[in-house]
């Protein structure tokens, strides 16, 4: 058990940091699947259009989406 007031060792804080990152691939799990819950026609049109973007298009928006995450999480934290 810890003291109060002293931090975890590495091993408690790794264990806390895996299931704090589970409960964060969860939530992405289910924010990915409200729009094809509810619009399933516009998603498989919107699908299709991705799959006909060039690789460096593609790239450009994953980064930009990285980019805004991290910034949001920075913002939040």
């Amino acid at each position: 058990m810890s003291q109060p007031g002293k931090k975890p060792g590495f091993f408690a804080s790794a264990g806390i940091m895996w299931q704090e990152f589970g409960i964060a691939l969860c939530l992405m799990l289910v924010l990915e699947g409200v729009l094809p819950f509810l619009y399933p026609r516009r998603w498989r049109t919107a699908l299709t259009q991705l799959t006909q973007l060039s690789d460096g298009r593609l790239r450009l928006m994953g980064l930009a989406s990285m980019l805004l995450g991290t910034a949001l999480l920075y913002l939040l934290h």
